[in-house]
Order: C-alpha cells, then sequence, then structure tokens
C-alpha cells in the first residue's frame, strides 16, 4: 500500500531547503516510490543531449528536476502551511492547512 502524502498534482508548494531554497512552483509529477516531486520553475538543471530521430537538433535542454517531498510545503492564501486530515461533515477525509483550519481542494 501507498504512503499518503500532504501533497498532491496541482498544489502550489513553496521549498524548504536546498538550492532552490524560498522558491514556489506547481506540484507537476510525484514519484511515490522514491517521494519526489517536479515542481513547475524550481530545481531547473540542463542536459546536453545528442542530436536523435526524435530531437534532430540535440544540444542543451533544460527541464525540471526532482525535489524530494521533505522539502516542499503547501502554500495557502500566500502562506506555507503544514497540512493534516480530519473528516468532513459527510465522513469523509480531506487534507486541512494546520495554520488556517481551512480545507485544500
Amino acid at each position: 500500500m501507498q504512503k499518503k502524502l500532504h501533497i498532491k498534482v496541482g498544489d502550489t508548494v513553496k521549498v524548504l531547503s536546498g538550492e532552490s531554497r524560498g522558491q514556489e512552483g506547481t506540484v507537476l509529477t510525484i514519484d511515490r516510490n522514491k517521494e519526489r516531486a517536479t515542481v513547475g520553475g524550481v530545481n531547473v538543471v540542463k542536459r546536453h543531449t545528442k542530436p536523435s530521430a526524435s530531437e534532430p537538433q540535440g544540444g542543451i535542454v533544460e527541464k525540471e528536476g526532482t525535489i524530494h517531498i521533505s522539502n516542499l510545503m503547501v502554500v495557502i492564501k500566500g502562506q506555507a502551511s503544514r497540512t493534516g486530515r480530519k473528516e468532513d461533515a459527510k465522513g469523509k477525509l480531506v487534507r486541512y492547512s494546520k495554520k488556517s483550519g481551512e480545507e485544500i481542494k
């Protein structure tokens, strides 16, 4: 069974540590096995590629690298916040902000 994570694809997150500390972006992908996420516009790395059939020009390609999930925090209303889980009125578990108490969609 996969571990429940505090972030989901589409969340706006803030980087807490590392070279990209303080930057914000949107989560593009999540690798649950390695517990790493790709965040748009953050941790951009340059990749040198040889010309191929799919990339006839070759050259230097920039793309986002992954960041460990423990170094990310969800941003709600412009502020980074820890998240928790609680039951809503229907009895379904939902994520909520521990700072403001509101539910995260």
